[in-house]
């Protein structure tokens, strides 16, 4: 039995986290950040490792899936009305780490100390604190 679109748009608008809102397009791209920059942490240098740096071990498929991850961040930023200069910048992060993590080895390395995705969060981050303040967080 198919649900009628305009019913089934209710029910995500009403789901915690699907909506278009800002705070949950920040929920939802600090949970992709999470996954892919800090899904575990490598004992006796507590360093946060994630799907980025383990799947782009796979040569170019890893990159690309990763990149396609990361472009998806990018995408919810201009859902958020950010400038051409910051999409253009968290574009650039990706693109920096697609290409360079493309290189054997050295872009394992290199995936590993490039955290491009925490760097787009924090462009998202200040961007929503400046324009949309009733989305902070607290960490604690």
């Amino acid at each position: 039995m198919a649900i009628p679109q305009d019913q089934f748009d209710r029910i995500v608008r009403d789901m915690p986290g699907f909506g278009r809102d800002p705070a949950s397009i920040r929920r939802r791209v600090e949970a992709m950040e999470q996954v892919l920059e800090g899904l575990f942490v490598i004992p006796g240098i507590n360093r946060r490792v994630g799907l980025d740096s383990i799947v782009g071990l796979i040569p170019v498929v890893g990159d690309i899936a990763t990149a396609a991850m990361g472009a998806w961040i990018v995408w919810e930023a201009r859902n958020l009305g950010m400038s051409k200069w910051q999409l253009t910048r968290m574009s650039a992060n990706v693109g920096v780490d697609m290409v360079v993590g493309a290189i054997p080895f050295a872009g394992d390395l290199f995936d590993f100390l490039y955290k491009s995705n925490t760097k787009n969060l924090r462009i998202i981050r200040k961007h929503l604190d400046r324009h949309h303040p009733s989305t902070v967080t607290i960490d604690g």
